[in-house]
């Protein structure tokens, strides 16, 4: 019977709500829109596009249910109390088919057509009446479409002319394409662009305009592109026409701590305290500069004396917003009254709160361990007066291990507790520590350094572990898409002060014994991190992170070169091993939004690290793990794998490592109500092991039969999303094993789902 509950309560929700008509609140001279249909007949145009451009569409689905439409439907229309009104505001009321919205519909398609050329569009609709349901039927018969036979330009200003020929490679439209007028209106929006970073300040693409011949009965027209000429009000009062001014950059003022100070002659209550001019800018504080003159400088592209620049000024307010010490940059421009066009710039900077903390409780469940955690976090947002970053965190835990959590219960003399204790400060410094200047990188490119020191004690019965940690490394913006991370030197040590003897004695033998081995890691690490996510929410976007790590080369090579090998064969620096790897992986994402608050999410993960030279095996820390809330959900953290290794009495205690990962996740997500999401996922992977000794029986990774190894989970999982964090919940239900269980690896269809292989997963975050 436990192994149906899950069946059971799966048929009870699909009859509760199924059961509800999906034309219950509409009247019997009412259709219900089921769907509409989009058909056409060839045609140079992006078809996915005319879906934007239906005025009305059915109900909303979550797969194939409309979910929305049947809590609506689960409301008493006769009933006004707070529970139906609750229900209505939460669900979508009926998509009721309206004639006028779908003739509204046709219009818009054969505007869109007509703007992409077609003006001889035929479009057609149909309405199909089954059951008090509707289905919309469009049809679009594209005909030949009108082409660019020539195109010629006008400048009133001649001195455009050069700028605005000397690149109509990059024009929007040419010869042959087709007419588009969205591409005509693009073409304003790159004039404008390439005008207005040259100096062009007062210039908008209100001043081009287009011409169009399309007389010629052969489906070709002639465009002539214009820009006519700066209209301005002279002394009279009377509108002139010019040429477009090209402005030069006089002064610029910049308050780095902004409250009420002003840049003109002033009102009453504002004053300047004092002004101070370092590389051109005049740098305006009260009592006394809030950061380091060279810090905002090197983070300012408008330049005294040089022409503005639109895309320099995009590039200063990203600098500035980068830096910790701010909280808000706004910046204007003021015409100068003189002979010559002239701006005068005006950075106005409001600063951030200097020091902050932050205190954290929460109750953990790591694997059926029930614990809790505390952390306590300092920040100060300018520590030297430069805007470092600095944060300094304290973290305590405590958990209480279920019986088994061991290597064996042998092992436990006294309270079955995990204790934890960690200290990590992070610096974060606006520029590259480098002994060379690199002020031009640092307005290009807005780099950081980051460094960090950590320091983390664990106790357990079985064993004593501490992990000591230095790094430091860069941080810059290659391109608007393009992230960059590069470590040179970070550095852990690792020790167990402390084995118990039945522990000692469990790890003879095994693999796992240089897990909890004393060991060093000097390694250097590259990421890459690509995203095209837009600033605009939902909107559909993919993500790419590469990493690179290597450990020990330099090290081996020079103790190789200059040292015998000892008896233990492994080099060792202060009498602790250090490790010699390397390591790559790649995970790649991909969120796209069905509709606004509807959305599916992919994610694929590939890794591998190979231990050599120095190391008989990958650092435990540096090897991968399957399971828990970010990955396999339908299995425990480091409780699965590698490959089809299973050993009974080792399967509750969480160290289940491997060399190779390859992962593969798929998410559902959708609102509920208020601030609740749902999600139904689907989990596959598994990690695998490439040392010849590890002893684990399966474990190894073999081409041929890799994917009969791969586990799969799925399940469902609940949201709290806040504005600050995600609280999340997820249960796992497993449905293929790595290894078989009674002849098979399919758990529903075999050996059955008990209510002991649900996992319960509860996370801050989205798992990816």
């Amino acid at each position: 019977m436990r192994r149906r509950i899950p069946y059971l309560l799966f048929l009870i929700v699909s009859v509760l709500f199924f059961s509800c008509r999906a034309t219950k609140h509409i009247s019997e001279e009412e259709y219900l829109l089921q769907s509409y249909k989009i058909e056409t007949e060839g045609g140079d145009f992006e078809k996915k596009e005319l879906n934007d451009y239906i005025k009305q569409k059915p109900n909303k689905k979550i797969i194939f249910w409309r979910f929305y439409l049947s809590l609506y439907n689960l409301s008493s229309p006769e009933k006004e109390n707070g529970f139906h009104n609750w229900l209505r505001r939460i669900g979508e009321s009926p998509a009721v088919y309206n004639e006028g919205l779908m003739q509204q519909s046709t219009e818009q398609l054969t505007l869109y057509m007509r703007n992409k050329g077609f003006y001889d569009v035929e479009v057609s609709d149909t309405t199909l009446y089954r059951k008090r349901r509707a289905k919309v039927v469009y049809r679009v018969t594209p005909n030949q479409p009108y082409r660019i036979r020539d195109i010629t330009y006008f400048f009133q200003d001649a001195t455009l002319s050069q700028m605005i020929l000397a690149d109509t490679i990059s024009n929007r439209f040419r010869k042959g394409e087709l007419f588009d007028v969205d591409e005509l209106q693009q073409e304003r929006v790159r004039i404008e662009t390439v005008l207005r970073d040259s100096g062009y300040y007062a210039f908008n693409r209100e001043f081009v305009y287009y011409e169009v011949d399309s007389a010629l009965s052969s489906h070709q027209v002639d465009i002539t592109l214009g820009i006519r000429n700066f209209q301005k009000t002279d002394s009279r009062g009377q509108i002139r026409t010019t040429g477009h001014p090209v402005y030069t950059i006089r002064d610029v003022y910049m308050a780095t701590d902004y409250e009420a100070i002003s840049f003109g002659d002033g009102d009453a209550g504002e004053v300047v305290k004092d002004t101070l001019v370092y590389d051109s800018v005049h740098l305006i504080y009260t009592e006394k500069p809030n950061i380091r003159p060279e810090v905002v400088t090197q983070k300012n592209y408008i330049i005294p004396g040089t022409l503005y620049d639109a895309s320099d000024v995009n590039r200063t307010y990203r600098n500035l917003s980068s830096l910790s010490a701010f909280r808000m940059v706004d910046i204007r421009f003021r015409e100068v009254d003189s002979e010559q066009p002239m701006l005068d710039c005006e950075v106005m900077v409001v600063p951030a709160t200097r020091q902050s903390y932050t205190i954290k409780l929460e109750g953990t469940n790591s694997g059926g361990n029930i614990g809790a955690a505390a952390n306590v976090s300092y920040r100060h947002r300018n520590l030297f007066g430069g805007s470092e970053q600095f944060d300094l965190s304290f973290t305590g835990a405590i958990e209480n291990l279920k019986e088994g959590t061991a290597a064996s219960d042998s092992l436990y003399s006294g309270p079955n507790i995990m204790q934890e204790f960690g200290v990590e400060a992070r610096l974060r410094i606006p520029k590259f520590l480098l002994p060379f200047k690199t002020d031009q990188f640092i307005r290009k490119y807005n780099p950081q350094t980051n460094i960090r020191l950590s320091y983390n004690y664990q106790k357990r019965p079985d064993y004593i572990r501490t992990l000591a940690n230095a790094s430091f490394g860069y941080e810059w913006k290659g391109t608007e898409n393009l992230m960059h991370r590069v470590y040179p030197l970070e550095a852990s040590l690792i020790l167990t002060p402390y084995k118990s003897d039945p522990f000692q004695d469990w790890l003879e033998g095994k693999y796992l014994f240089y897990s909890y081995e004393p060991h060093l890691i000097v390694d250097t690490r590259y990421s890459l991190i690509w995203s095209n996510q837009k600033l605009l929410k939902n909107q559909s976007f993919q993500d790419v992170r590469i990493n690179l790590e290597t450990a020990g080369n330099l090290m081996y090579t020079g103790f190789s070169a200059f040292a015998a090998v000892p008896d233990s064969g492994n080099y060792q620096i202060l009498g602790v091993d250090f490790a010699q790897y390397v390591k790559a992986d790649i995970d790649f994402r991909s969120y796209t939004f069905l509709y606004e608050d509807i959305s599916l999410v992919l994610r694929g993960f590939a890794g591998v690290g190979f231990a050599y030279g120095n190391s008989n095996a990958m650092p435990f820390e540096k090897q991968y793990f399957s399971g828990g809330a970010n990955s396999i959900r339908a299995w425990h953290v480091k409780n699965l794998g590698p490959g089809s290794y299973n050993d009974p009495d080792e399967t509750t205690y969480p160290n289940q490592t491997g060399d190779v990962k390859l992962e593969a996740n798929m998410e559902y997500r959708f609102k509920l109500f208020w601030k609740l999401e749902l999600a139904l996922f689907l989990d596959v992977g598994n990690i695998w092991s490439l040392s010849s000794e590890d002893d684990r029986e399966g474990a190894g990774f073999e081409f041929n039969r890799f994917y009969k190894e791969l586990a799969m989970g799925t399940g469902v999982g609940t949201r709290a999303v806040f504005s600050f964090f995600v609280f999340r919940f997820d249960l796992g239900i497993p449905l293929r094993n790595p290894y078989p269980i009674e002849g098979a690896n399919w758990l529903p269809g075999n050996s059955g789902v008990k209510g002991s292989d649900l996992t319960f997963n509860i996370a801050i975050g989205y798992p990816f």
